[in-house]
């Protein structure tokens, strides 16, 4: 296979849920990594953040910014705590474009998302899993470390910037948590694409 094997790990948050009548400030965020034969583990970070936003909506957009972002055609296994973006790629836009982007019981939520990031992720092969959240996933853990703080400051990395997993990993670790990280070259074995995405 010649195209590149890329993880990515992502993860979304909505401040001030449980209220109502304000603004809900939101993040996407996430970790890009693959590895490299001479130079092991290669990382890169995103985020991005809305000032008014859902939960839904930032699992869509922290989809869209990696996917983008990868300059070739790749072989992709993505990692959420969303099942919503994970069902929502894997079985519901199948139904939903069958049946002209319509639900059978009202309006497709998130609809202008959905169609955006299809074409972003159809460049792709890409394996969608999803993970238990806040379950000491370390990648998983960094992503939503990530999303709160872009939530928090409203500020957005414009792409993938040099990774920080490393030191806040370590620092992690000092606190004796995550000490059986040891992450190892993927195998030949790690990788099964989704079914081919549909069109429109």
């Amino acid at each position: 296979m010649s195209e590149p094997l890329i993880f990515v790990y992502a993860d979304e948050s909505c401040l001030g849920n449980q209220f109502k009548g304000r603004a809900r400030p939101g993040g996407a965020a996430g970790v890009v990594e693959y590895f490299h034969p001479d130079r092991g583990w290669v990382r890169r970070d995103f985020w991005r953040s809305e000032p008014d936003t859902t939960n839904n909506r930032m699992a869509i957009v922290s989809a869209m910014i990696p996917l983008q972002a990868l300059r070739n055609p790749s072989r992709v296994v993505f990692t959420t705590d969303s099942r919503y973006l994970v069902d929502g790629m894997s079985e519901w836009v199948h139904g939903w474009a069958a049946r002209g982007w319509k639900r059978k019981t009202g309006e497709i939520e998130n609809l202008e998302l959905w169609q955006q990031l299809l074409p972003i992720a159809r460049r792709h092969q890409i394996q969608w899993r999803w993970v238990k959240g806040h379950a000491g996933h370390p990648q998983n853990e960094y992503a939503n470390y990530l999303a709160i703080r872009a939530a928090s400051k409203q500020d957005t990395s414009d792409g993938l910037v040099e990774s920080r997993f490393e030191q806040w990993i370590a620092e992690e670790q000092e606190k004796e948590r995550y000490l059986d990280f040891f992450p190892m070259p993927p195998t030949k074995h790690e990788f099964k694409a989704a079914r081919a995405l549909p069109r429109g």
